[in-house]
């Protein structure tokens, strides 16, 4: 498929800066998969628009304070320092700025009274550093104080203290993503609540989203894009959930975002997994033509043009309904990216 059929304009007032007072209250688009027809709703109105016995399988990871500030050493000077994979107990995968001057063997300082400084181990081809935290103390209370979170290239504002709860899914639990899982932000507990009472039941997975899926796909054609794989658990629990619905045919397996499309739809792939708990890493690209056998619903945020992220919406309920949906959310002056507002395709 040609990259340029997930183009589309988008007027930069609509990039949501912030996210709305209340998680829950944000709006909502309805796509039909099989009539393409669009309906406009509140996130609130979930619980009615779903079945009893549905399932909603979101994911779990927590994003970490990923972006670091300091001094580099000797010489002085800014240095930044954003983490993207833990490698170690203090060692981590990063890209770095400036690059020419962080190579191997520098150090990066966070201020006279830091108990960690960080030293540049390697480079890698890709232009990002293996790096090594060394100090004092627990590692990750100490990148609580110091680091910021990683909000968005697009969101031109610094973080702030409130991101650190705003850009935090509910489900939050299992620290090691660099971007949030933004199909999660809606939730809130009272809308969980009345999910529950509505008897449409939560499975949790966990997929640390990495830098990559703000990536966009700079290929002629969506399928000569590579996607960075990204590390993800799936518990037996989960998996029995899942596999009830498939089985029984009584409930629908709703993905609650992209990362949980990939994760599910890479596991089965090859037909249906074993009844065990899974681990691995995620570099599946789904685009127009993918055959889905996981999933039967998706809830997403409006992505990115020329996107990895949109080609995966675009493959669930097909390119023109895509196109005609964003075309209405721009129209309607719906709010895009991570603080936006969402989809909900069945």
């Amino acid at each position: 498929m040609k990259t340029a059929l997930l183009d589309y304009h988008l007027p930069p007032e609509l990039i949501a800066s912030h996210p709305p007072r209340v998680r829950r209250s944000c709006r909502l688009l309805h796509l039909d998969r099989q009539s393409g027809e669009v309906a406009h709703h509140r996130f609130s109105d979930l619980p009615g628009l779903l079945n009893k016995g549905d399932l909603l399988v979101v994911n779990d990871t927590a994003v970490i304070p990923a972006r670091l500030l300091g001094e580099r050493q000797p010489g002085g000077g800014g240095a930044e320092i954003f983490l993207l994979e833990k490698l170690g107990p203090h060692r981590w995968h990063a890209m770095v700025r400036p690059g020419r001057r962080l190579r191997p063997a520098t150090t990066v300082t966070f201020g006279d009274r830091s108990d960690f400084h960080a030293r540049i181990e390697t480079s890698r081809e890709d232009g990002t550093r293996e790096v090594t935290f060394h100090g004092r103390g627990r590692f990750d209370s100490w990148l609580k104080k110091h680091g910021a979170m990683p909000l968005p290239p697009y969101i031109q504002r610094p973080a702030t203290a409130a991101d650190a709860r705003d850009y935090q899914t509910v489900f939050a639990a299992h620290p090691g993503a660099v971007a949030a899982p933004t199909a999660g932000l809606h939730f809130d507990p009272p809308l969980l609540n009345r999910l529950k009472k509505s008897g449409i039941a939560t499975a949790a997975l966990t997929l640390h989203v990495g830098a990559g899926t703000f990536r966009p796909i700079r290929t002629e054609t969506v399928e000569d894009h590579r996607l960075e794989a990204e590390p993800y658990k799936l518990g037996t629990r989960a998996l029995r959930q899942i596999l009830s619905r498939r089985h029984s045919g009584g409930g629908r397996v709703i993905a609650v975002g992209t990362t949980v499309t990939r994760t599910l739809e890479s596991l089965w792939l090859n037909g249906e997994p074993p009844l065990r708990a899974h681990a691995g890493r995620a570099d599946l690209l789904i685009a127009p033509g993918h055959d889905f056998r996981a999933i039967d619903g998706l809830i997403t945020n409006f992505h990115l043009p020329r996107s990895s992220l949109l080609a995966l919406v675009a493959a669930f309920a097909g390119l023109e309904a895509t196109r005609h949906a964003y075309r209405l959310a721009v129209d309607s002056g719906y709010r895009f990216y991570s603080y936006g507002d969402a989809m909900l395709i069945m």
